[in-house]
């Protein structure tokens, strides 16, 4: 039975959906809220109505995924939910296990794809030099302590999942960075700037895992004891430096790369028709544009119109780059475009093949880049 906790079926109708089921584990979350998926009806509403039901069906046992650091009286909308829905599952009269797990390392995981990114930065701005302390699990451990929680006869009421150690920011990205074999620097960035660049951040892509909130929960850190854990498992869990093997490392490494070069040369890619057509308008002298033309058979009014169209077409498809369902058939207007200019420049100015700042020449790596784009940017890297 599929459920969206948006809107939900009525109690009765979960009920009879639970029936015969021993024991009911909720891992639904999101980590920002939308005007479709509010943190109150995801994390509140919909388990509430979900333990209910499970109750009126006989369920033994739920088992509630929580967070870290999730509190009712937390000034954090993602913290406060969670606590409200620990504290609904709490009030019920049926055994429950609530699990608070710390940063997961998942390897197809939204955040662990994130810090991938982060991590691939050959400039990397962290918030206060990355000091946040973090105590990340992996994703495995974390499955196997709620396969616990649903076997053994008996359960804690609360448990803290967390890796074995805790661990700066900037150190957990250093992994990354090794394992996939990437160098770069890192620069300390003063909070108030983290804090307006994630707001930007959040307002341009709704998809990043970055805004304000998320700046503040990294602040107020996530770490706890990690004994506790370690004995539901029976063991130590996995540390951080074992996470990411050969094959994560490899298997990462491109989508990361791609998520940000692709993005960086479209937008450069952008500016640049853009900055060409207002160039071409007026910031370059008219007389010698003409001139140009003149010597390509254009003269007069027609040398005119044809300043004006190119300088225009420039702008238009600078701008429409910019329109992700646009961005296919803008690459090959770009190719047909710069093709067409380079044969009427071999044709009537050859010699500009040998000018020494070389503004032809430069169209054959321009071409690599378009043809580039056009083969990868075909997904929503931003």
């Amino acid at each position: 039975m599929v459920l969206d906790f948006n809107a939900l079926p009525d109690e009765d109708t979960l009920a009879r959906a639970l029936a015969g089921v021993d024991v009911l584990v909720n891992t639904v979350g999101i980590f920002r809220a939308s005007a479709q998926q509010s943190f109150d009806a995801v994390h509140v509403k919909g388990p509430r109505q979900l333990f209910h039901a499970a109750r009126a069906a006989g369920v033994a046992r739920i088992v509630q995924l929580s967070a870290l650091g999730a509190d009712p009286d937390s000034p954090l909308p993602y913290f406060a939910s969670k606590g409200r829905a620990e504290a609904e599952l709490r009030d019920l009269d049926v055994e429950s296990a609530i699990v608070r797990p710390s940063l997961v390392f998942a390897p197809q995981g939204a955040s662990t794809r994130w810090f991938a990114l982060l991590a691939s930065l050959p400039l990397l701005p962290l918030p206060g030099g990355g000091r946040q302390a973090i105590q990340p699990l992996h994703l495995q451990d974390l499955v196997e302590a709620l396969a616990g929680l649903v076997e053994a006869p008996q359960v804690p009421g609360a448990l803290d999942a967390v890796g074995p150690r805790a661990l700066p920011l900037r150190e957990y990205l250093g992994l990354f960075r090794s394992a996939m074999r990437g160098a770069g620097w890192t620069v300390p960035v003063p909070s108030a700037m983290a804090r307006a660049a994630a707001r930007l951040m959040a307002t341009l892509s709704p998809r990043l895992p970055v805004d304000p909130d998320a700046l503040a929960m990294l602040e107020a850190g996530n770490t706890a004891d990690p004994a506790p854990f370690a004995r539901w498992l029976g063991r130590a869990p996995r540390a951080p430096a074992a996470f990411i093997g050969p094959d994560e490392a490899a298997a990462m490494r491109s989508p990361a790369l791609l998520a940000w070069t692709v993005p960086l040369m479209r937008w450069t890619l952008a500016l640049m028709w853009i900055a060409t057509g207002i160039v071409s308008l007026g910031l370059y002298p008219r007389e010698l544009s003409l001139e140009m033309l003149g010597q390509v058979g254009l003269h007069g009014a027609f040398a005119d119109a044809a300043l004006w169209s190119a300088a225009i077409i420039d702008l238009g498809l600078g701008a429409a780059l910019l329109v992700a369902r646009w961005r296919t058939p803008v690459y090959l207007a770009q190719l047909a475009l710069v093709l067409g200019y380079t044969v009427i420049i071999t044709l009537w100015l050859p010699e500009q093949w040998l000018h020494p700042f070389g503004p032809v020449l430069k169209n054959v790596p321009l071409l690599a880049m378009i043809l580039s784009l056009l083969a990868l940017d075909r997904k929503p890297w931003t």
